[in-house]
């Protein structure tokens, strides 16, 4: 059965959209479509494809091997991005004790918290200001103080890159303006965030 049918949505600079849905209503995988991760997807998603104009996030960010530094430098090359700069992102996103430790070597997906790789990856957003940034539960490790923290960060740092979230949290939506809900089957509705409680646009 198709995972979205008859969807024709534009999101320009700035634009924010949250996807939400039951489980099994085909979030995840929508993301992993658009993110060319999923094979079996018809349509066309056009998207800024220059060297990190697009990232996506998942739940369990990517954590390369090597130092500090490199994990937090990531997709960037490490020693690319000055000191600084890494000092100043993880200061923003409440890990300041992280920048001491940029040249320590280790296992830093094991010796990281699911949260604090979580606000690393946030990190990474901010240093390097890509056009587009897709989130899939990316802040599911973080309370909701936290949560607030990274994405109103994301908002007032980069206010012209478009925001698309995959989240089952209702708090996540404050950040975004508008909101495309999955019912299975193909079925949608779209609409605004604060027009929840009203009709939505739904599919032909």
């Amino acid at each position: 059965e198709p995972l979205v049918d008859n969807l024709d949505l534009r999101l320009d600079s700035g634009d924010t959209l949250i996807v939400t849905g039951e489980s099994g209503a085909g979030k995840t995988t929508l993301l992993r479509s658009l993110a060319q991760l999923w094979p079996y997807a018809t349509g066309t998603f056009r998207y800024p494809c220059d060297a990190n104009e697009t990232m996506f996030l998942s739940q369990m960010p990517y954590v390369p091997l090597g130092d500090l530094r490199a994990v937090v430098s990531y997709p960037a090359e490490p020693g690319s991005i000055p000191d600084e700069d890494l000092h100043a992102a993880l200061q923003k996103v409440s890990l300041p004790q992280c920048s001491k430790r940029l040249s320590e070597v280790a296992d830093w997906a094991k010796v990281l918290s699911p949260g604090e790789q979580q606000r690393i990856a946030f990190a990474r957003i901010l240093l390097t200001r890509p056009r587009a940034v897709f989130l899939d539960e990316a802040t599911s490790a973080l309370d909701e103080g936290l949560e607030y923290t990274m994405y109103a960060l994301v908002r007032a740092e980069l206010p012209d890159t478009i925001l698309v979230s995959v989240t089952h949290r209702s708090t996540v939506g404050q950040h975004h303006e508008k909101h495309l809900k999955l019912h299975g089957g193909g079925r949608w509705t779209l609409g605004e965030v604060e027009d929840d409680a009203a009709d939505l646009v739904k599919q032909p």
